[in-house]
């Protein structure tokens, strides 16, 4: 028997091994409720102005650069833009499983710290954001969602884009008897947002759900906290030094542009 080729073999299937057991070890970390879920991304500029708007434009090329190299797709689902710069929120969905699992440690208040585009004298200017993580449900086993007792209402609206183009606008609202609302904008039909507010109305009160049953919020979404100074969980500095420190795991990077380039 040739004892190379033995040889060679047993290397090839001990890699192999080695690397599926490394993946199985990594899905362990995920074994919460909906963890193996896709994952739905809302972020809401809060206090700070036009800074605070592109402050969330930043933070959603942070997310949509972190799963184009993790290989994930990414679909924006509603988007309202600022005034004069950036986004007052935003809508996306990160199709790939576990995606949920882990992002949801991104939910919470980001602050960021830099000298402002947007001020004439250059000065330094803080601006807030929250981010909301939710895990996407589809057609849950656990979940009881009748539609008979959802408001729905619909609209459509033609405005004017660049160049003069006319680009037509459906808009779907989904109302829960518990003043829960979801309202998707697109350039989709009535029916298609409407499914798409369907979706994203059970996935919160999927987390609404889990949150009742949880003695801390924290576990899964935290306090309702509203995105201004004192709640942040992530602080990113670019000036007069540069850091981003999160301030629940006390994790430090001093390369904020790396972080902001997706290497969550």
């Amino acid at each position: 028997m040739d004892d190379t080729s033995v040889r060679s073999d047993l290397e090839a299937q001990a890699k192999h091994l080695e690397i599926t057991f490394g993946k199985l070890k990594k899905e362990l970390q995920f074994s919460g409720p909906y963890d193996d879920a896709e994952a739905i991304l809302a972020l809401h500029a809060g206090a700070g102005g036009t800074d605070a708007q592109d402050w969330t434009q930043m933070l959603l090329r942070m997310y949509v650069r972190w799963a184009e190299k993790q290989g994930y797709k990414v679909d924006t689902l509603e988007q309202s833009a600022g005034e004069e710069a950036g986004l007052k929120s935003t809508t996306i969905e990160i199709s790939d499983p576990f995606a949920y699992g882990k992002l949801k440690g991104e939910h919470g208040v980001h602050r960021l710290v830099r000298l402002s585009p947007f001020n004439a004298d250059n000065l330094r200017q803080t601006s807030f954001a929250k981010v909301e993580v939710l895990p996407k449900i589809d057609s849950p086993t656990n979940l009881t969602l009748t539609t008979k007792i959802l408001k729905l209402t619909s609209t459509a609206a033609v405005v004017m884009g660049a160049n003069r183009e006319y680009h037509r606008f459906s808009r779907a609202r989904n109302t829960y008897p518990t003043g829960l609302t979801v309202a998707i904008q697109n350039e989709r039909s009535q029916l298609q947002n409407k499914e798409t507010a369907l979706t994203i109305l059970r996935s919160r009160l999927a987390q609404m759900q889990l949150e009742q049953h949880q003695e801390k919020l924290a576990e899964l979404k935290g306090p309702n906290q509203s995105a201004e100074w004192g709640n942040q969980i992530r602080s990113y500095v670019l000036h007069p030094y540069k850091q981003v420190k999160d301030l629940r795991t006390r994790h430090e990077s001093s390369d904020p542009d790396a972080v902001l380039d997706g290497d969550l």
